[in-house]
């Protein structure tokens, strides 16, 4: 059950790690006025980097160009928000490789009754799980409450004017993290059954003599 567990834990840890390295976290459209026409800026970016390209009503497209996220935002708000998920998910991932250390070396050896055991599997998991869904709700903040899609649509076009609209979809990047936190339940779900199959097994070992067969008490 800990080697099941090891291997959730390790999936999860994995699965941070293409979530942090990928850039395909959301996919924006956002419409401008310039200049008596409208713009469309279309961005695909993550954490740290993206791609934008813009068309123009007219039916110019300016070609597809690369930007780093953190020189692109001016604003404080997104800036900080930004940062602060980095930092959920490092911590995210630490947790996640404590815990797969605890799960390793409890399938590997006799499993440990002390926090190296199930209560040490139960505080990384569900700090590990607790941080993920944290990133998953700050993420979708930036967004639309702070307009981070509509900021970094400035630094891709020049002389833009009044923001008509904006439509945003989620990739896979962040949709990873979902699957973290399933990972997460899974992991605490399946040492929850071993706590409670090796509790059970306690309290059988510890019967009253009176509730023994009487051959052997006579034995």
């Amino acid at each position: 059950m800990f080697g099941g567990a090891f291997l959730a834990c390790v999936s999860s840890f994995v699965l941070i790690c293409v979530a942090l390295g990928t850039q395909r976290w959301v996919s924006s459209d956002v419409r401008f006025t310039r200049a008596n026409t409208s713009v469309t800026v279309s961005l695909d970016y993550g954490l740290f980097q993206g791609t934008c390209e813009q068309f123009v009503e007219a039916g110019l497209q300016v070609s597809k160009r690369t930007f780093q996220v953190a020189d692109s935002l001016s604003s404080t708000k997104t800036r900080s928000t930004n940062i602060a998920i980095v930092v959920v998910l490092v911590l995210s991932l630490l947790s996640s490789l404590l815990s797969s250390g605890f799960t390793c070396t409890n399938t590997v050896s006799n499993p440990y009754q002390t926090f190296l055991g199930p209560i040490g599997v139960y505080t990384w998991n569900s700090t590990c799980g607790i941080l993920s869904l944290l990133a998953m709700i700050l993420f979708p903040v930036n967004i639309e409450a702070h307009s981070l899609s509509e900021e970094l649509s400035h630094g891709c076009s020049t002389s833009l004017e009044r923001h008509i609209s904006s439509e945003h979809t989620y990739g896979y990047s962040y949709w990873i993290l979902l699957l973290i936190l399933t990972l997460n339940v899974a992991s605490l779900t399946i040492i929850y059954f071993y706590d409670h199959a090796r509790y059970s097994k306690k309290k059988e070992q510890e019967r009253p003599i009176e509730n023994a067969p009487k051959d052997v008490i006579l034995f």
